[in-house]
Formats: C-alpha cells, structure tokens, sequence
C-alpha cells in the first residue's frame, strides 16, 4: 500500500478509534479468533492503526487493559502492548507523544494494583519490565523505583510478588541504578524471606535475590548478600516441610541457576547447603523430582569449573555420600520381559527415570572432578554391589564403571588389571541383563580406556567376546558383544586384530543369519569396523562376506528393514575400502547399481538410507579415485539438496509458559539464546553436517575432476562458515575451502575448466578467502578457529599472489585479533588459578586448555610464513605493524611453542626478504643468539635455523656477530646429548649453520679450526631436508678443489671419502638424485688421481657394507 489508507479504511479505523470502547474490543478479541479469514483481516487493521496513528492505539489498548471486564480482552491488551514496547521491528515508544508516554507508565502502574487475575498479573509484569528495561537506565521514568520499593513493602501479597517478580526481570538492566540501595535491598529481601506467610511471594523474591546477586560486578558487592543464605534455603526447607512441593521444585531451580553462574557466593557456606540438598536427595518420602532436582544442584556445583575451581573436590565425604545415591538410584531397574525379545523399539524396558537420571549424573560427575576424587569412592563402594546375590546389584556396578570411564580414563588406566578382571568375570553371571552390562562396560573401556586396553588386554578381552556371540538364547546379549566388538576394534591395530579375524569374522557372519534384526545390524556395523581397522589383511574374508552383504542390500527392502539396509551400504563401503580398487572392482558396479536406483526411488523423510547413503557413495569414491566420476551426476543433486536444508527451527521466548513441546520427538533439541528459546530439529542438522562432510570428500579425493561442481558447492558451504546451529556443518565447510580452491587451480592448469583461466581462480579466492576471515572473526570455539587458519593457510599458498592488498590487510588485522583474543583467554584462565580452591587437577585441565592456544599460535605463525614467501619484501609494511603482537612471543615468561613460532617468523622474513629484511637484525640477532642454548629443543632448532640464513644473507651486519655465533652454535653441538632423539634437528640445523658460516664468512673465522670440527660433525641423518642442502655444499666446495675444505696436503680427504660413502650408501634418504651424481663422479675423479696406497687406507677405514658399495658404485 503506498498511498495511506483510502476514505472507507479511514472511516473504519476511525470508528475503532471513536469513544465506544466496545468496537476496539471487538477488534482485539477478532485478533484470536480461530478462523482465519477473521483473524487476518483484524491483523491488517491492527497494522495499519499502527502505522496511521499509534497515538490512539496504544491509548485504545492502555484503556482496553485498565477497564475490561472480560479477562481474554485484558490478556491480549497486555500481550499486544507488551509487543509495542518491545525494542524490535514494532517498537513504538520513540513514535509516541509526552502525553501518551505518560498515560501509558500511569495506567500499566494502577492496572497492576488494580488487576486481579493472576496470569494478567503476570502478562503486565512482563509488559511493564519490558518498558521499563529501557526507560531506568536513562532516567526517564523516575517513579518506577518507588513504586517497587512501595510495593515490596506493602501489606499486598499481590503487589509484593509482582514487585520482586519485576525485580527478577529487571535485574540484568537496572542493576547498576540499584547499587546506592543495596542496603535497602537487603533488609527487604531479608524481612521478606524470614517473614512472609506466602510461599509465592518468597518465590519472587527467592528469585529476584538471585538476579541480582548475579548483576552485581564486584564480589564485594555480593558478599553483603551472603548472609541471605539461609533464609534462602529456609524457604526451600519451609515449603518442603509444609508438603508444597512444586513451590520447593520452583525454589531448586533458582538455586541451580545460582549454583551455576555464582558458585562462589556458596562457597562459605558450601558445608550447610550441599548437606541440605544430599538430605533432600536422600528422602525417599519426597517426589523423585524434587530428589532430581537436587541432585542437580549439587552436580552443577561440581560442575561449575570456570567459576569455582577445585571448590567440590573439597568436600570428599559429600562426593561419597552422593555417589551412593547415584548407584542406589541405579538399582531402580525392572526385569521387564520385553527386554528379553531383542526388538530394537524395547531396548530401555526395564529403565525408570531413577536409573537415567543416576547413570546421567554418574557420567557427569565423573568428567567434572576428575579420577583422583572419583575412583577412591569407587573403589569403595563397587566390591559391595560386586559380591551382592542380587542382580540388579552387579549390573549397578558394571554400568557405573562404564559411566565414570570417560571422567576417570588417566586413573583407570593405572589400575587396568582390577577394572578389566572385574568386568570379564561378570561375563559369566547367570542374569542376562548383568552380562549385557558387562559386554557394555568392555565397549565403552574401548573408548575411553583405549588404545591400552587393545594393547594389553586383547588376550581376554576378545575371547570374551567371542564367546558371548554364541548366547543364541540371549539375542540382546549377542548383538551387544557384536557392538562391543566394533567398539574395541575401532581403537586397534591391524596387527593386534589379525589372530582373532578368522574366529570374529566367521561368529559375525553367522549372526549376520540370524533372525533378529537388531543381531543382524550389530553384526554388520562390528564386520564394518573389522573391516576398516583390519585394511588389507580383510582381503582373504572377502569372498565369503560380500555374497551376504550384498543380498542383504539387495533384499532388505520393506519399511522394516531399512535401517539393516542402511547399515549393509555402510559395510560393503568401507571392505571395499579395506581391501582396495583391485578386489573390490567388480562387485563395486554392482552396488552402484542398487545405489543408483534407490537414489532414484521416492524415500520417507525419515529414512535412514538417506544419511547411509551419501556416506556410502563417499566412500567408494574414494576407494575407486577417478573411476568414479561417471557418477558424480547420480550423487551431486541430492546431496546439494540435503547441504542446503534449512534447519527445522523453533523460537519462543525463554520465559514463556508454552513450552516447545519435546516429548513427542526425541529429535529436538534447545538452546537458549538471550530472552528466546531455540528448538532445533537434531535429524535434519544431522543430515545437513553428513552431506557436507561428503562433499569435502568429493572435492579432496576428486581434486581436479571436482570441477564441474564448484559453482554450486561453492555457494552452498560458504555461508556456512558462520551456521552457528551446528559445529559439525561448520567444521565441514571449512575444511572444503581449500580443496575447491585447488580443485578450479588445477581444473585451469591442466585445460580442464572449459576455457576458464587465472581469472576464474582468482574469482574463486575473492569470494573465498574474506568470507573465510570474516567467520574466523566471529567463531565462538577455539578449536574451529584452528581449524579455520589452518584452511586460511591452504587457501593463501593456493591463491599466492592472487590476493590483493586490502585482502592481506584483512588477514593482518585478524591475526592481531586472534592473537589479543587468545592471550585474554590465557589471563583468564591465570586468573582462576587464583581461585581460593585451585588444586592440581584443576592445574591439569588448565594446561589442556591453554596447549589449544598453542595450536592456535602454530597456524598464526604458518600463515605468516605463508605470506612472507608468498609476498616477499612488499609484506615487510604489514611485518612491521605486527611486530608488536609478536614481540611479546619472545619473552621468557612465553611458552615454548609461542617463542618458537615468533623464532620461525624471523627466520622466514629473514630468508625470504633477503636484504630487505636487514634492517631487522640489530633488533632480532640478540634474541636469536640467546635462544640458541633455550631449554626447549625445538626452539634451539629454530633458532640455529635463523642464525644459519643470517649468516648466509646478513653479509657485513652479521659479520660482528660470527664470533658470538659460533661460540653459540658450538655449544649446541657439543652439548653431550646432543644426537638423542630430542635433540638432533636442533644439533643438524647448528651443524648446516656452521656449513654457512665457513662457506659466507671464512675470512672471519679460523679456518684451521672450523672447517675440520663442521667435517667432523657430517654426514646429518636427523634433519633430512637440511641433510641434502648441507651435503650438497660439501659437493661444491670439493669441485673447486677447497683447500681449507680438504686440509694441507689434502689430509681431511679420506673424512670427505666416508661421508660420501656414508651418504650414497643410505639410498635418497640424504642427498638428491643430482647431489648423488655429482659424488659418485668426485669419487671416480679421486680414483683416477690419488695415490693408490692413499686410497686403500682410506678404504680401510670405512665399514664394510661401505667399502662394497662404493666398490659396486665406482666399478658400474
């Protein structure tokens, strides 16, 4: 509509607008009418009163909600003045005149004294703190805070709770406008809390305690609170103790929320409170949810690591005492006997809520404190349940071990001989349900006590399970040692495997008949797995497993069996990648086939074949190389369909009532972002990530045969670089990157890009490379950030001079903000150090943390490299704008990998820049120097490094220094473990310096002396790129006849004679082909010259594998 309403809308709106307040009414209440025709036509007229004279709306609606008599027109009046008010696309306060501004504050205030319903209550609580959130901070409504105090002190049980309730909701926002009234504040929360007759009120206020403790920005601050805290928990007990146990639910939910972004406010009463809520956890009179609820409590505690390091590992004797709920709640499992009938859709019959909630918090429990708190209370408690008579007992025991591996790995591992023995000798229980829990504790040992237990308990464990895939009368127990199986081979060698093949692979294909669907599909993923951790000692099984495999693809075709089929297509992919193109060419055809008419046929949506399949054709892509370009056109489509689905999305507001309704799809998972709550459909996310993890594939295995498909998959995956709904989708894309690039480089170079050129690659990296940068600037998780440079990388030595300058200058600038956001992360995680509970195990995962910065600082120092050889001397500008960020790598106070990283910066401008990069040595040399004798031996080899290419590039200004260079360079290589394994890069790359100094600077340094210690320290084995460089030099200075080289009267000569010996005797692994020849040839000319008796002594002095190769060199 352009030109505002015609005559008869004006006319319309006007009677809405006119004094009868019965036509606004009726238009609000048209609003919820459930036809739709109604509905739509209310909702344009409500639009266009908006935008025509929001004045008179907002008055209408004000009038609508202090004055009708109908409870619906209220609530909605609420509702729509709330959205008004709301700082989005509709908000309409700046549109409005003083006038109106005011009577809106006045009539929200006396609606709320006057209004009776308590969901209206509610809605205009919302509506006003939504106002108010904007107006406080700048002042603009002054009576707002008087008001509240006058409510929170009324004798209104009513106005008492909205007051605290808008408290609550106003917190995050007027927190700071609070502060000259703490004191105030204090004394009414107190009164309130201690006096209140009215469990609601005690609630709100409950809860406005805990926001704004959590506004408050100085502990200081927050410790006036602390002695709310028993009155805080009184209310919990109060309503406990008076039967009101939705109110003490609503009471533990706030304390969680406490407990998990303010777990120091706890801390000094930490005794008191975890013991209050162990109490509650322990009365069995009370609801299981209440008992949950508490039992959160004290595992967010636990859990809240950030923020109160080590405090929970404190209380040892309330980690024991909430261990033993756990595993009673555990013992809350009914033999139910749909268990026993194997159907996929019974696999938790048996299982109450106590059982998962026990086996959740086991698991988290166990990951948040870490083995050393947790495995003494296990070991404790377990041999009890071990040696009981009941089964639900045992199986308690078994299924806790599994569930504290994963936290408890680094102490498990120490004590593998116990956990293993106890485990494998519950294989034998006569309960069914107790063996299941054995198989399944060996899996998930397989995991996350793995690869050690592959490597020490093979013996056992396999047999094992072997055995237990005979339990035909227990076809749940088979399927699960199938399962377990697969689990343990995924952390095995091939050698490790290779006894037990001949007895799995024929158990599995017995099972692979068996009449069970779930047996079938264990003994398909478990010969999958074998498959793939055995490589090409599969090739003798083939034969006998794919007939099966590929009847089972062929037949398995009702509803029923999809997901069996799906799982055959996962294992004939990967044994024909087992055993390679060769063997598994033929049937691979075959499979196609199927593949190609089931990608044709119209599938559910919730098939499972879909996800199965673009993984499957992924897969034979790459056992089959370019042979299977033929079938691009089969695959791409709809896998571009499924990269680009939307995700199936949600939102609602986070407090709202109405909740996103879970319960009838496991599949929906919520976030919470700010004030929205987020449902997301995990199937269709998941699809999306395998689809373009597939297309990553593609592009890396096909590389220039990927062609056709960039422009598509181009535009497809790069916007992902920012989906920030799934890590998995992001990662994917990331990674693709660089493989389109190479991809359209090669496509051009090798004429296959349809007459496209340079122009079409450099295309390609102007729409790359800034969206890559951009999503590096916004990604959240530290991990995909490294991942992110290190594709940044790839990219930059893909496009090398193709990048422009306003490019380079973008991924300058965010290498300086990669580098400050890093070492903010490192302060903070310094300053919880400092927490009052900090304690070793802490100190540990600290030191994990901070080695995912070094990762970080690695790709910043490769990708600065990468620009340097790419740009030369022209990237010096940029150079010099960095140098503070990366100077401060260099101090002492670093770690070892940052000084390196900084070392290896200046060694690249160094050799790169050549002398333009001169004039950084007066800075650089003294540090380089210095870390030659550094403790780390990695950065002693990047140093050395440097020192070398100064010397061969720095010509007069490094001439001063040679003196000090050597000295430094000798004590690398006279250091006494200097050939250890450790230390011998940095001993090669001192030695290959020493080369460039005598080879650069002779006229500086005593020859005599030099040159025989350099000769002395030849041939180089440890450092093999630097080995052919130095080995190459000593091939140049014996042509020119060097006589320094060879000594007076050539006496170093037959040392020259060795090293060559020794040096072509190790096949290419030390010279290059062209080095080799020209020594064989020195050596022939040597023949012809010397002396014969010089030559047989020399001869004499080699090793005798030695002496024959040379013999057999020089006589061919």
């Amino acid at each position: 509509m352009d030109g505002g309403p015609s005559q008869l809308q004006q006319a319309q709106l006007a009677a809405f607008l006119g004094p009868d307040p019965a036509a606004f009414e009726t238009l609000i209440s048209h609003l919820m009418s459930t036809s739709n025709e109604q509905r739509s036509q209310a909702e344009s007229i409500f639009n266009l009163l908006r935008q025509t004279d929001p004045n008179s709306l907002v008055l209408k609606l004000a009038q609508l909600l202090s004055s009708s008599v109908h409870v619906e027109a209220r609530a909605m009046a609420a509702i729509l003045l709330r959205k008004q008010l709301t700082r989005d696309d509709s908000y309409i306060w700046p549109q409005l005149t003083d006038s109106t501004r005011a009577a809106v504050k006045n009539t929200l205030l006396s609606a709320l004294q006057n209004e009776e319903s308590k969901s209206i209550i509610r809605k205009l609580c919302d509506t006003i703190s939504e106002l108010a959130s904007s107006l406080i901070p700048e002042n603009l409504w002054p009576e707002m805070l008087p008001f509240m105090f006058q409510c929170v002190t009324s004798t209104s049980p009513k106005l008492q709770e909205s007051a605290f309730v808008m408290f609550s909701q106003l917190a995050q926002f007027i927190g700071e406008t609070l502060s000259p009234y703490i004191t105030d504040l204090h004394s009414v929360f107190l009164n309130v809390l201690n006096n209140s007759p009215n469990s609601d009120v005690k609630i709100a206020a409950l809860s406005a305690v805990i926001n704004f403790i959590q506004c408050l920005s100085s502990s200081n601050e927050r410790d006036r609170f602390q002695d709310l805290l028993p009155s805080m928990m009184k209310t919990l007990t109060e309503a406990l103790n008076s039967g009101q146990e939705a109110t003490a639910q609503e009471a533990l939910e706030l304390l969680i929320e406490l407990a998990g972004t303010e777990p120091r406010f706890l801390r000094r009463q930490i005794v008191y409170v975890v013991g209050s809520m162990l109490q509650i956890a322990e009365a069995e009179n009370l609801e299981e949810g209440t008992r949950h609820l508490a039992i959160e409590f004290v595992i967010t505690l636990a859990e809240a690591r950030e923020r109160a390091p080590g405090m929970m590992r404190k209380l040892p004797q309330f980690i024991s005492r909430l261990f033993a709920i756990l595993m009673n709640m555990l013992l809350d499992v009914d033999d139910d006997p749909a268990w026993h009938t194997a159907e996929i859709k019974d696999e938790d019959a048996g299982e109450t809520s106590n059982y998962s909630i026990g086996q959740e918090c086991l698991d988290r429990l166990a990951i948040a404190l870490g083995g050393n708190t947790i495995v003494p209370v296990a070991s404790e408690q377990l041999p009890v349940y071990f040696a009981a008579p009941e089964w639900q007992k045992h199986h308690a025991a078994l299924i806790a071990l599994a569930q504290i591996a994963e936290g408890c790995s680094k102490i498990m591992v120490k004590n593998l001989e116990q956990v293993v023995t106890m485990v494998l000798n519950s294989f034998q229980h006569p309960h069914p349900r107790v063996r299941w829990a054995a198989i399944n504790a060996v899996g998930q040992f397989s995991t996350d006590l793995g690869p050690d237990l592959q490597v020490q308990y093979h013996l056992r464990v396999l047999p094992a399970l072997a055995s237990a895939m005979d339990d035909y009368s227990n076809p749940r127990v088979q399927a699960h040692a199938a399962s377990a199986v697969l689990n343990f081979s995924e952390n095995c060698t091939p050698e490790i495997l290779a006894p037990y093949l001949d007895g799995i692979v024929h158990k599995l294909l017995l099972l692979l008949q068996n009449t069970k669907q779930l047996v079938q599909e264990g003994a398909l993923t478990a010969l999958a797995s074998v498959a793939d951790s055995s490589q090409e000692q599969f090739q003798k099984y083939y034969d006998s497993v794919m007939p099966y495999l590929k009847a089972i693809l062929i037949n398995a075709s009702d509803k029923a069996n999809r997901m069996l089929r799906a799982k055959a297509m996962e294992c004939i992919s990967l044994v024909g990648m087992a055993v390679g193109k060769d063997k598994f060419r033929d049937d691979a055809k075959q499979v196609m086939e199927v593949l190609m008419s089931l990608q044709g046929s119209q599938m559910e949506s919730d098939d499972p074949t879909v996800s199965y399949m673009l993984q499957a054709w992924a897969r034979l892509c790459k056992c089959l190389g370019q042979d299977f370009l033929p079938y691009m056109s089969v695959v791409m489509p709809p896998l571009l369909q499924s990269a680009q689905l939307k995700p199936d999305v949600t939102i609602t507001s986070a407090e709202s009532d109405d909740e996103i309704d879970e319960s009838d799809d496991e599949s929906m998972e919520t976030i919470t972002l700010g004030d929205k709550r987020i449902g997301i459909k995990t199937s269709v996310l998941e699809e999306k990530a395998t689809a373009c993890n597939m297309l990553c594939c593609y592009a890396d295995e096909l590389k220039e045969g990927f062609y056709p498909w960039i422009d598509q998959v181009a535009p497809t995956l790069v916007p992902l670089l920012k989906f920030y709904f799934h890590e998995e989708v992001r990662r994917a894309a990331v990674s693709a990157m660089p493989d389109l690039l190479r991809s359209a480089k090669l496509a051009v170079e090798k004429g296959m890009a349809q007459g496209r050129n340079e122009t079409y690659v450099k295309q390609l990296s102007d729409y790359i490379v800034p969206a890559l940068v951009e999503a590096l600037h916004k990604e959240p998780d530290t991990e995909i950030c490294v991942s992110m440079l290190d594709s940044l990388n790839e990219c930059l030595q893909i496009s090398g001079q193709l990048l422009d300058e306003s490019q380079v200058r973008s991924i300058v600038d965010e290498v300086k903000q990669v580098i400050t956001a890093s070492s903010s992360r490192r302060r903070e995680r310094a300053e919880r150090a400092k927490a009052e509970d900090f304690d070793a195990e802490e100190g540990e995962l600290l030191k994990e943390e901070n080695e995912q910065e070094e990762e970080v600082f690695d790709q910043i120092g490769e990708i600065l490299g990468t620009m340097v050889k790419t740009f030369k001397a022209s990237f010096l500008p940029f150079f010099d704008e960095l140098s503070p960020f990366l100077m401060p790598m260099w101090g002492k106070d670093k770690t070892p990998e940052e000084r390196r990283i900084s070392i290896c910066i200046f060694d690249d401008v160094a050799e790169q820049c050549r002398e333009a990069a001169l004039k950084y040595y007066d800075t650089y040399l003294p540090f380089l120097l210095e870390a030659c004798t550094d403790e780390n031996p990695d950065v002693r080899q990047a140093s050395v490094y440097g020192l070398g290419v100064c010397a061969e590039f720095g010509g007069s200004i490094f001439k001063p220094l040679v003196g000090e260079a050597l000295s430094r360079l000798n004590l690398v290589i006279r250091q006494p473990n200097a050939l250890q394994p450790e230390n011998v890069m940095a001993y090669d790359n001192a030695v290959s310096a020493l080369g460039k100094i005598c080879l650069f600077h002779r006229d500086s340094i005593d020859s005599s002396q030099v040159f025989p210690a350099w000769l002395n320290c030849l041939p180089l084995k440890g450092d093999l790129i630097e080995a052919k460089v130095v080995h190459d030099q000593l091939c140049s200075m014996v042509e020119r006849s060097d006589t320094e080289l060879l000594g007076p009267n050539n006496q170093y000569l037959p040392k020259v004679i060795s090293i060559f010996a020794e040096v072509l005797c190790a096949g290419n692994a030390l010279t290059t082909k062209h080095t080799a020849n020209r020594m064989i040839n020195l050596l022939r000319q040597l023949q012809q010259t010397l002396p014969p008796s010089v030559l047989a002594s020399t001869f004499s002095s080699l090793q005798p594998q030695q002496q024959l190769a040379l013999q057999s060199i020089l006589s061919s």
